[in-house]
């Protein structure tokens, strides 16, 4: 019989201050999982950590991704609370328009700064947990339903979400024979900052309000309703359960039908 329950799971969820990770820290804390929770911005994180602190036991850790010392320590940190990560999702990183015909100075290093914080991290601190990575251990990656098509204006972050989920299954590969299982989840458009921002610009782009994009958008969708980040949870609950036990290397879609593959 599975479950549901993340009683005595250690889940540790990078980008949980806000939007999509604090969802997910949510989803995850009501189903009595040891929450370690990532993020970047310290002081918003430490809200988070307050608010779920009454129901479950949660870590939070104010942590760059990028800075190679920093995650090794806090691996070694984390290893000393608790002995195995039942589940790590990757869910941290950022989305930026990344047009062609920028010729400003810092151009390429934006569009660098975007692969690594959405995949080199993601590469990073999977390694760097891999010690408390065991058998029956869930990795599960953040990518997009970009990572499966594409939109112009966004090359960046088309092709980090991409890697995502070439790094998904070619992980899924690698840590198999000890059954530790990599899956990929790919949201359609969510409401969240990072998303409404781009709507936003690629509004500004085809000459449209933004109520007007935000419904050519929602007219590709089989049901026309904006994500919440709170949908998403679910299928990382599934994910990281023993009812996925026989599913790895996969790239889950959850767009409300504007991606079915």
């Amino acid at each position: 019989m599975h479950t549901l329950d993340y009683h005595g799971c250690t889940v540790v969820i990078s980008g949980a201050a806000s939007g999509i990770g604090r969802a997910l820290a949510e989803a995850f804390a009501a189903q009595g999982a040891q929450l370690e929770l990532l993020d970047r911005n310290g002081i918003t994180l430490a809200a988070v950590v307050e608010a779920l602190s009454t129901t479950t036991e949660v870590q939070g850790t104010a942590l760059d991704l990028n800075d190679d010392a920093a995650v090794s320590e806090y691996a070694q940190v984390l290893a000393g609370r608790c002995a195995q990560v039942q589940v790590l999702i990757n869910n941290a990183g950022m989305e930026q328009p990344t047009p062609l015909l920028d010729d400003s100075a810092d151009a390429n290093r934006r569009w660098q700064v975007q692969l690594d914080n959405n995949v080199v991290s993601m590469l990073r601190l999977t390694r760097a947990l891999l010690p408390l990575l065991g058998e029956g251990s869930s990795v599960i990656n953040q990518s997009s339903i970009w990572g499966l098509s594409a939109v112009a204006g966004f090359s960046a972050y088309v092709a980090s979400k991409h890697a995502v989920i070439g790094l998904t299954r070619s992980l899924a590969w690698e840590l198999g024979a000890q059954r530790i299982r990599v899956n990929a989840v790919c949201p359609g458009w969510i409401a969240t900052d990072a998303a409404m921002a781009s709507l936003r610009s690629i509004a500004a782009d085809n000459g449209r309000s933004e109520q007007a994009e935000l419904q050519h958008i929602l007219s590709a969708q089989a049901i026309p309703e904006l994500l919440t980040p709170a949908d998403l949870a679910g299928t990382f609950l599934f994910l990281g359960s023993t009812a996925a036990a026989a599913m790895t290397g996969q790239a889950l879609v959850v767009s409300r039908g504007e991606v079915m593959h």
